[in-house]
């Protein structure tokens, strides 16, 4: 241990006369000397410290500052935000409710197009029978009249004679020479 004693001493001895040093004996130096540092350093460092604290300070309030401006705007944004998603949402149940109204209009214009469709196509079915059903009763009347001038003139033939044949030419020759009187 007298060593590790002796080599602090060494560390710490005097300079010589008329030269400036420090001296690191801790035990030796003073409480004066340490005062006169101390004091020193309180009145040329108070002034860079002062410095140093306000531009400390200083950055401190206008981070702060900037941290409320960013928190405002940010908020701003986020109110503008909201209002613009509650814009789109309106106008997204808007145009929801439009094209579910808008649907049903096409869907209740279809039916009733469909409706009037298929009532025409009734109505003309229903012509087309009428005139199917007219034809065929003209056809079997044409085929009635045939057959009823067929048998009228079969039974004419039988029936007529050559004397009943003769009267009947005559009868009409005398209306025909009336007629051209009355014409002439």
């Amino acid at each position: 241990m007298k060593n590790v004693t002796d080599s602090f001493v060494s560390l710490g001895h005097w300079p010589p006369a008329g030269s400036f040093g420090f001296n690191t004996d801790i035990f030796a130096t003073n409480l004066i000397n340490l005062s006169v540092v101390l004091g020193v350093l309180i009145f040329f460092g108070k002034g860079v410290l002062s410095d140093l604290l306000d531009n400390r300070k200083k950055r401190i309030l206008d981070t702060i500052r900037n941290s409320d401006e960013l928190r405002e705007g940010a908020i701003e944004q986020l109110e503008k935000a909201r209002a613009r998603l509650q814009k789109v949402e309106t106008e997204a149940d808007q145009f929801r409710t439009n094209g579910y109204s808008e649907i049903e209009q096409k869907k209740e214009n279809l039916i009733n197009s469909t409706y009037k469709i298929l009532e025409q196509l009734e109505n003309n079915k229903n012509e087309t029978i009428q005139f199917e059903q007219q034809r065929a009763i003209n056809q079997v009347r044409q085929q009635v009249f045939q057959q009823a001038l067929q048998r009228a003139l079969g039974d004419l033939n039988s029936c007529l004679d050559t004397e009943l044949h003769l009267r009947t030419i005559s009868a009409n020759i005398g209306l025909f020479g009336v007629m051209k009187e009355i014409i002439d």
